[in-house]
């Protein structure tokens, strides 16, 4: 076996200024929960957490979503095209 899942790291898809705003908003966002605190606290802090994440790793698991769902679309169309254009030859 070469790798786990938990070995393998993912490729990163946030970099430059949307990687630095995602640090410097996640550390935002959680000294802001820390300092309000309960759960609305909580809750802000839990976010930031994830956001900060997202700039350290420099990986949005939405954003490769997003992104694979925009390929697939892309994709689609092409072919779209593709047969329009054989249709139109008939």
């Amino acid at each position: 076996i070469d790798s786990t899942p938990f070995q393998t790291h993912p490729q990163q898809n946030v970099h430059g200024l949307e990687r630095a705003g995602s640090l410097a908003g996640g550390m935002l966002m959680v000294g802001k929960g820390l300092r309000r605190g309960g759960f609305f606290g909580l809750i802000e802090l839990a976010i930031g957490g994830a956001v900060l994440a997202r700039g350290i790793t420099g990986y949005c698991g939405a954003k490769n979503l997003v992104e694979k769902n925009r390929d697939e679309m892309n994709k689609v169309r092409a072919r779209i095209e593709r047969v329009g254009a054989e249709l139109g030859q008939l």
